[in-house]
């Protein structure tokens, strides 16, 4: 997650076909109309939070990589 690698176990558990994390995710929200702004004219660039998921495994004996999109639950 973001480049560092994760163990099964500690940081992580599978259910089934599905990556159940320990820990929750950030994800950048929509951008307004300054930042958006600034960051055109290369004022200002983003620097917000935003998690990313690349899972790396062997299938048929090649090796390959999958990015994923965190599923975050509500809260209720």
């Amino acid at each position: 997650m973001n480049g560092v690698p994760q163990k099964e176990g500690d940081d992580y558990e599978l259910v089934g076909t599905v990556i159940v994390f320990n820990r929750s995710f950030d994800k950048e929200g929509k951008l307004g109309f300054w930042r958006w702004l600034s960051m055109f004219l290369g004022v200002a660039g983003t620097y917000r939070k935003n998690d990313s998921i690349d899972v790396a495994y062997t299938l048929n004996g090649r090796q390959l990589v999958s990015s994923l999109q965190p599923v975050v639950r509500e809260q209720a």
